[in-house]
């Protein structure tokens, strides 16, 4: 547990939530400070196992372009 505090500790590591019953490790950080490749880093240094990742938000994909219809020729 102590080495789970000084994850939460990170500069970037917004908040850091550990539910025992579930097994489960959820980590909210800055993207803009910190990547995934960091955070995975940080836990398994504090002795947490990665079994598994789940993505609880997911970029939307773009819109589609409007379509334009072609004006019909003038004679």
């Amino acid at each position: 547990m102590l080495a789970l505090a000084r994850v939460r500790e990170v500069y970037g590591v917004r908040s850091l939530l550990i539910d025992e019953a579930k097994k489960t490790v959820r980590v909210e950080y800055d993207a803009t400070r910190l990547n995934e490749p960091a955070i995975h880093q940080l836990l398994r240094r504090a002795g947490v196992d990665i079994v598994e990742r789940v993505t609880l938000f997911t970029v939307p994909p773009p819109a589609p372009e409007p379509q334009t219809t072609a004006a019909p020729a003038t004679k």
